[in-house]
């Protein structure tokens, strides 16, 4: 079955949105009766019946819910953005698929991109959830400067990855059931300044392997190697 996504489902008549709708009565040629799956994107499947259908909007009727349990941990991601938007779009859609819960992109010294369409790259976080079959939306935040973020940040574990040779591989500092913030820097790599001040902070500096890796490439190894480590 379809799944669609509401982030606001709640006992009585709901409406899905006018994008949602389209699809349900345009695309799928749904009418009223049909059963649908709605994802709220906080962990809820709800299995509905639509009470109404037209063009712009959809209505249904809750009829059952569960709840799935979130993770024992969570995955907070922030890097620089590349200059290809693409290069994000695709980034987004595997942390989307692969359950990564958190993502926040930075302003460093050496950014190539000051904005992002936000809106364009949580499509693309809906349209994975729902094809992923995972009830939980990746939450993507506005962009922030680095020294804003760095100094927010409360996680379990936080690290830093950054080229070096000298640094252990984060597969070997990672800690089961443990949440865990991790920064990726711009092509450039992080400013001296940058690292130091993370380090002033907590954010301990790791290695994601021998090879130089593209930003978005390093971005989904990193959240990958957290997943392994827990068995997710």
């Amino acid at each position: 079955m379809v799944i669609f996504y509401e982030k606001e489902v709640n006992k009585g008549i709901r409406s899905l949105s006018e994008e949602e709708s389209r699809h349900c009565s345009q695309v799928l040629r749904h009418t009223s009766g049909d059963e649908i799956i709605v994802f709220d994107g906080k962990g809820g499947k709800h299995r509905a019946v639509l009470k109404g259908v037209s063009k712009k909007s959809c209505d249904f009727e809750v009829i059952e819910s569960t709840i799935e349990p979130e993770k024992g941990f969570s995955i907070h991601l922030a890097l620089a953005p590349t200059k290809n938007a693409d290069r994000m779009e695709w980034m987004v859609e595997k942390l989307s698929e692969i359950g990564v819960d958190e993502l926040t992109f930075l302003k460093t010294q050496h950014s190539e991109r000051k904005n992002l369409r936000l809106d364009r790259l949580d499509k693309k976080a809906i349209s994975a959830m729902k094809q992923s079959g995972s009830p939980f939306k990746l939450k993507i935040n506005e962009m922030s400067s680095f020294q804003a973020f760095v100094c927010n940040q409360e996680a379990d574990q936080k690290f830093i990855a950054h080229v070096s040779p000298k640094h252990e591989y984060l597969s070997t500092r990672l800690k089961t059931q443990k949440d865990v913030c991790i920064l990726i820097g711009p092509e450039g790599d992080f400013s001296a300044e940058e690292l130091q001040f993370a380090a002033d902070q907590g954010f301990e500096s790791i290695s994601l392997g021998k090879n130089t890796l593209r930003t978005e490439t390093a971005g989904f190894v990193a959240c990958c190697l957290i997943n392994s480590v827990n068995n997710f």
